[in-house]
């Protein structure tokens, strides 16, 4: 607690010492001047209790530092829950790549006949192309679901000159599966410099083109159906002529998948 010490009834004057310095007394202190108060606080209570006119400001501080607390409690539970999540999806792929050892299909052009492509016209073209595409799906367990909003395009020299789509249907497990797809291009300007190349290759019979498709799909594992995936296929295939029937030069086809 506060000691109150009142001031001394008679202090000594300025510059003068109370006290026997013979008889092994030492000095004392002046005594404070008359109506001089000097408190004494416990060092131990100094600012544990704010004063009156701070008192709401540090419960105002001291509800913010617990609200505080509580939101990073929360999100921390948050975070902690999605790893989880995260660690369960990829311990239960591990436990079905291992049960079924997925492959990916194997595409390849079995037919590419060209039409519309007129090269002694300066007019657009209007190309069309059918094409036939063959669908190995060599798993055991595994089935494909072919989905909407597919695209397939034919480029020459890096213009995209037809496009179509894939039909939506369903691959089962050991399955070999040909689509037949008919594409299409309107009004498609070739410059003199394309002309040429392309009457130059006709002469050789080597007329090269590259075929694009974009299959978004979904794996069945037993009952089980897989989130939407994306097959991209790439073909360079060459043919002799641009009137049907063309004859297949060479084709050769690459493709990968983007599992998100």
């Amino acid at each position: 607690m506060a000691e109150r010490v009142y001031p001394a009834d008679s202090p000594p004057q300025s510059g003068q010492f109370s006290g026997n310095f013979s008889s092994g007394e030492f000095p004392k202190k002046p005594a404070p001047p008359p109506s001089t108060y000097v408190i004494q606080v416990p060092k131990d209570q100094i600012y544990r209790i704010p004063p009156p006119e701070n008192a709401h400001r540090f419960e105002q501080l001291s509800r913010k530092k617990t609200n505080r607390s509580n939101c990073r409690c929360c999100f921390c539970s948050f975070l902690a829950t999605i790893f989880i999540l995260i660690v369960l999806a990829g311990i239960s792929f591990a436990v079905l790549y291992l049960i079924y050892r997925p492959e990916a299909p194997k595409y390849s052009i079995e037919g590419f006949s060209v039409s519309g492509i007129n090269l002694n016209s300066t007019s657009p073209i209007l190309p069309s192309f059918n094409v036939t595409v063959r669908s190995r799906n060599g798993n055991g367990k595994i089935g494909v679901y072919y989905e909407k909003e597919s695209s397939v395009d034919v480029y020459y020299n890096d213009v995209d000159i037809s496009n179509g789509v894939m039909p939506v249907f369903y691959q089962p497990a050991k399955n070999v599966t040909v689509v037949k797809l008919v594409l299409s291009g309107s009004k498609i300007q070739l410059t003199s410099g394309m002309r040429k190349e392309m009457r130059n290759e006709v002469s050789k019979k080597t007329v090269p083109f590259k075929l694009k498709i974009k299959a978004p799909v979904k794996i069945k594992f037993g009952s089980v159906k897989t989130w939407t995936m994306i097959v991209n296929v790439d073909c360079d295939v060459t043919v002799d002529k641009l009137t049907a029937p063309s004859r297949i030069v060479s084709r050769k086809c690459s493709h990968d998948v983007d599992l998100w």
